[in-house]
């Protein structure tokens, strides 16, 4: 038996292969089928099941494409209710895998549906338990994401339901069990989400608050509903992609990868009323790019950072990108359902450059100029990290605006004053640089390198106090 974790750090999610005797289960692939169908070509296996943990809301799953182009049966639990063909596996209900066995057990809590599967080895040793969202490293899924889907559904019903799940079907399980969950650090279905992407449930069991046996219900609801930010905007629009189905990945492939003149993108962008999405890194973006364009690098967390800064998940796309990075910026894209991508300018922003005089620019400053300049106590700051992060540590007296609320609160920022702006390496507060300058707003700098940049300073003791006590 092989068990392959396949980790794509970008969603920080991780799907697993799963093979015995030349028999393959998939378990929470990505969109694109590729990957899953050309490993198991590799050796010379068949992919038999593609089992899902419940329905996802941070990415559209690639279990419809897979399983038409290699006849394997979806997998759900129970009371999951998916509108295309699918095996409900009961509660307990075992699989044969090669010389292997696969054990569903429900697990609600996270959703309706959640559900782990128990591995079981050819020598009938229990080895593996893939927990989706229902058990993370460090943590457990945040049980109000359900509800953004299911209106009469509540945070406060699905935590009761995740309490019992944890105590009645995980903790009674044996302590060497690998943990493979379905999330690493960054994905937003947590709240405290580990690096580590396993672990053993014996750890687990020492180490993860939720598992603690001593709590009674209502303090496991407590801890698990404090602090919990808003959800990502574009969750429930992938949660109805996974349940309703979708287009094929090689039909988006077909319709989006396509190198476009200057004249077609520029008739596009007049008549289609697209997004101009430039995905060069930021340090390339405020040099040049095209007026009105927004700004989300390829370099970082690209999909989710266009979940929520693009808001209609429909919405028609022209990229910009660097030479052969196009299909990977619309493979990325797909993978969280944003499927509008009107094809890209061929040669990228050179093309515009040579033959286009309207270039807009962003000016960076770097760490050492921002120390000089804060000396002037009028200076004002704009910090467009996560409320949590400010929380921890910030510049004194800077403004907060969270990356994904800028748009919405466009008139707390200061129109009549220079400003400058900030996170944590210069990715984020490019993002915003460029919303800004769309909306014209262009009284502002941002910091190349972010905070990062300005901790190695002279001035770090004295312009930053933690924890902020004041706040």
């Amino acid at each position: 038996m092989k068990l392959e974790q396949i980790y794509t750090p970008c969603l920080a999610h991780a799907a697993y292969y799963l093979e015995s005797d030349g028999e393959v289960a998939l378990f929470d692939p990505l969109r694109d089928p590729r990957p899953y169908l050309e490993k198991a070509k590799e050796n010379n296996a068949t992919i038999h099941y593609i089992f899902e943990t419940h329905f996802h809301a941070d990415f559209v799953s690639g279990h419809l494409d897979i399983a038409r182009q290699s006849g394997a049966q979806i997998v759900y639990g129970p009371t999951a209710q998916p509108m295309f063909e699918a095996i409900i596996a009961k509660d307990n209900q075992e699989f044969r895998l090669g010389k292997c066995k696969i054990k569903a057990i429900h697990t609600p809590g996270h959703t309706l549906e959640s559900t782990v599967y128990l591995i079981t080895d050819e020598n009938g040793k229990q080895t593996s338990l893939i927990t989706g969202d229902t058990l993370f490293i460090g943590d457990v899924g945040r049980p109000d994401l359900a509800q953004h889907v299911i209106a009469d559904l509540t945070e406060d019903r699905l935590a009761s339901m995740l309490y019992h799940s944890l105590k009645n079907k995980i903790l009674p399980l044996d302590d060497t069990l690998i943990i493979y969950p379905n999330h690493g650090a960054g994905s937003a279905c947590g709240k405290n989400i580990s690096k580590k992407t396993k672990d053993t449930l014996g750890n687990q069991k020492k180490t993860n608050y939720a598992l603690n046996p001593k709590l009674s219900e209502s303090e496991f609801k407590a801890l698990l509903l404090s602090g919990l930010a808003p959800p990502p905007q574009y969750f429930p629009s992938n949660v109805l992609l996974n349940i309703q189905g979708y287009t094929s990945h090689e039909d988006v492939l077909k319709k989006s990868n396509k190198p476009l003149s200057i004249s077609e993108f520029i008739s596009l962008y007049q008549n289609a009323n697209p997004i101009l999405l430039d995905t060069r890194e930021a340090e390339q973006f405020a040099a040049a790019h095209i007026p009105n364009s927004i700004n989300i690098g390829l370099n970082g967390n690209f999909a989710p950072w266009v979940g929520e800064i693009i808001r209609n998940i429909n919405q028609p796309i022209l990229l910009i990108c660097n030479k052969n990075t196009e299909q990977e910026a619309i493979i990325r894209l797909a993978r969280i359902g944003y499927d509008g991508v009107l094809g890209y300018l061929e040669n990228g922003f050179e093309t515009w450059e040579k033959e286009h005089k309207n270039i807009a620019h962003s000016a960076r400053i770097n760490a050492h100029e921002f120390s000089k300049l804060i000396e002037n106590k009028s200076t004002h700051i704009l910090d467009v990290r996560k409320k949590s992060e400010f929380d921890s540590q910030h510049v004194i007296d800077s403004q907060n605006i969270p990356l994904n609320q800028l748009e919405s609160q466009l008139n707390q920022i200061p129109r009549d004053k220079p400003f400058i702006l900030v996170c944590v390496g210069g990715y984020r507060s490019m993002i915003a640089a460029s919303i800004l300058k769309k909306h014209g707003i262009n009284n502002f700098v941002d910091i190349r390198g972010g905070i990062s940049a300005i901790k190695k300073t002279p001035i770090t003791l004295t312009t930053y106090q933690e924890p902020i006590s004041y706040l």
